[in-house]
């Protein structure tokens, strides 16, 4: 790499490489944003000027000085599109779910293992401020022996999106695969993978395809895990909610940095990723005979970290932050989660 410059090429401006994935690679400086694949149009263009636009995905196969493929297509392409690009002898991004199934993920990190290729999946929500701040009061045992943790992300979207291939019935599809796989993959990276599951999984929304809201229990031999998400929440209830054996913690609001970037700021800005104060989490525990009850300031979010890892991986060999084994466990668990909906049983983890 150039300089220690990590050459791109996106394919997809839409939502996903709009808003997630080019203002990191425009602003971080380990980065060149080279190409963009956009089929119609130069969106593109009116934000990053300097970018080639191109109409093929081939345009970032064929192209040697490109070293990182970032691909922001519907889920059905994922498979074929990073296999692609791996052949092709780049590095990949790919936005989150990794693949419809466990089994394609599984060859997809047998291929970038044989081909010395890294495959890095967009599990961005890692770095959302209230669960780095999640993560910081378990981390310190704060409520003790934990012994139950939901977590929610709730929308209101009651319309049907003609067109949108999230509403459409195909593999992938379905809010499951869509907010799920945030709250599976931030579950499984605090307490690893359960010993079973059971999953209530629906369509609410009239006319619906594919499900629109689910609820799934994890169950660890000391803890249970309850991860929600619904498209009809016109008031939104707690985003987390712990409880341990000193006390519980409560959390309203959501991360600041999806709006931010969908508004157009770019990050780097100062006070990025900090969250309005009236969104603090409220602490009410019992230590040593005292009750404490306060509210939690925030942990700023902090999505570059995803690049800075990238950065840090393919120049300085350092470790993947978001290891696709990881990725594809996340999988593995929504394929049980539908077995178990199916059946209307728990399903053991094997």
């Amino acid at each position: 790499m150039d300089n220690r410059k990590i050459n791109v090429g996106i394919i997809g401006f839409g939502l996903s490489g709009k808003v997630f994935h080019a203002p990191f690679l425009h602003t971080l400086p380990g980065f060149n944003l080279k190409k963009i694949v956009e089929r119609h149009g130069e969106e593109s263009k009116k934000i990053y000027p300097y970018v080639e636009v191109v109409r093929d995905f081939n345009d970032l196969l064929n192209d040697p000085d490109i070293n990182l493929i970032v691909i922001c297509t519907p889920n059905t392409l994922h498979f074929s599109m990073v296999k692609e690009s791996l052949l092709a002898g780049k590095h990949v991004v790919v936005e989150k779910p990794v693949t419809p199934t466990s089994d394609e993920a599984e060859e997809l990190i047998r291929l970038a293992r044989s081909v010395d290729r890294k495959l890095f999946v967009y599990q961005n929500r890692r770095w959302d401020g209230d669960f780095l701040t999640v993560r910081r009061i378990l981390d310190k045992k704060i409520l003790g022996d934990l012994t139950e943790y939901e977590a929610h992300f709730d929308r209101y979207s009651p319309e049907l999106s003609p067109g949108a291939w999230r509403d459409e019935d195909k593999p992938g599809g379905g809010i499951l695969y869509d907010l799920g796989t945030h709250l599976i993959d931030q579950a499984l990276l605090l307490f690893g993978l359960p010993e079973s599951i059971f999953a209530d999984i629906r369509k609410q929304r009239k006319g619906s395809m594919v499900d629109d809201c689910f609820e799934l229990d994890l169950f660890y031999p000391r803890l249970k895990v309850i991860i929600k998400a619904g498209m009809l929440v016109r008031e939104p209830g707690p985003r987390f909610i712990l409880h341990g054996s000193k006390g519980s913690f409560e959390k309203y609001g959501i991360d600041p940095q999806e709006k931010d970037l969908k508004d157009g700021l770019m990050p780097g800005l100062d006070n990025w990723g900090v969250e309005d104060p009236k969104y603090r989490g409220i602490l009410n525990v019992k230590n040593a005979g005292e009750n404490l009850y306060r509210d939690i300031e925030t942990e700023p979010g902090c999505y570059q970290v995803f690049y800075e890892n990238v950065f840090a991986v393919l120049v300085n060999d350092k470790k993947m932050a978001v290891k696709p084994e990881e990725a594809k466990d996340v999988i593995r668990i929504i394929e049980l989660a539908f077995e178990s909906n199916s059946n209307k049983r728990v399903v053991k983890i094997v």
